[in-house]
């Protein structure tokens, strides 16, 4: 029997047009911390490659703590492997000038898709951030000030349950709109599991006039206890249904993993019935549970990405 999430069930608002056969895939790693986990990366990095996504992003530490490792890793790909490398930038921590010589080495290397994030304090993830008098206030500032150096590709952020900060879904609408003028090409959301809230999440979106690609982020759930931590200080609801499949299965990792890929399998899937074709997947620098979730979506080695038009 195909598992649906409870909150899915029930008439919604298409979010999208056309639906594709085969979806387009991105995947987000993590800088390594030290040789065991660089090991473990790149077994991730070289298992996907095969599937062929459309990029791959690779994370910026709070307060910009990883800024060489991401530098490396980001590179390392560009020279090593078939995909298509973007790199995460914040402006937390640094000045103007500080960012700017990162954004042009990032140039020099030829990287040219940077995903533009304002970022969290250093240690404190959902905290509250104060910006350098000498640094970029925003991501919007940001995305402006990286357009004005090269022509990248820019991706920001969107939080589909509000920003933690904000006031409104209207004002994270206007923000987006800002970020957009400022030279934004695509909006990547946060990871979620109300998949009606969404929706109309992006409904409300694309009414305001927003036409970029938006791509749902897809997060498989490998540690509940560490999703339910992660969840809390970021403002993500963890819906009661959710709960309820991972109770009582602390120690057996394995019945998690199966039920961890049916969950955002069935997720993908109901949002594909509502016209978004283009996944983008938190892979925690693990490869398996993300690798059969694509097989079963229909991602297979070497396929060509199609060319679609996300939600």
């Amino acid at each position: 029997m195909t598992f649906v999430p409870p909150n899915a069930l029930g008439p919604v608002a298409r979010a999208g047009a056309g639906i594709s056969k085969r979806p387009s895939v991105s995947f987000e790693f993590s800088p390594p911390k030290g040789p065991k986990s660089e090991a473990s990366l790149w077994e991730a990095i070289r298992r996907l490659e095969p599937l062929n996504p459309t990029f791959v992003s690779v994370t910026y530490g709070a307060g910009g703590s990883t800024r060489d490792r991401t530098h490396r890793t980001v590179v390392r790909m560009l020279q090593e492997t078939t995909l298509k490398p973007a790199a995460h930038l914040t402006c937390v921590e640094a000045s103007r000038d500080e960012v700017d010589e990162v954004i042009r080495d990032y140039w020099a290397a030829g990287i040219r898709h940077i995903v533009a994030l304002r970022g969290d304090p250093p240690g404190s993830l959902g905290g509250a951030y104060t910006p350098r008098a000498d640094g970029y206030q925003n991501a919007t500032e940001l995305t402006a000030g990286i357009r004005a150096i090269a022509p990248f590709e820019v991706s920001v952020g969107l939080y589909p349950q509000i920003h933690p900060e904000s006031p409104s879904v209207e004002h994270d609408i206007e923000v987006l709109k800002a970020k957009i003028d400022a030279g934004a090409t695509r909006a990547i959301t946060n990871f979620f599991f109300d998949i009606d809230g969404y929706l109309r999440f992006i409904d409300r979106i694309r009414k305001a006039g927003v036409t970029i690609p938006i791509l749902p982020g897809i997060m498989p759930v490998s540690s509940f206890e560490g999703l339910s931590n992660m969840s809390q200080r970021i403002g993500v609801t963890i819906p009661g249904w959710l709960s309820n499949l991972f109770e009582g299965l602390d120690e057996d990792p394995e019945t998690r993993k199966l039920v961890a890929a049916s969950v955002a399998t069935e997720m993908c899937a109901r949002l594909s019935e509502e016209g978004f074709s283009d996944f983008h997947f938190y892979t925690l620098n693990r490869a398996d549970l993300v690798y059969a979730i694509c097989r079963v979506l229909g991602v297979r080695e070497s396929d060509p990405q199609p060319t679609t038009e996300a939600a």
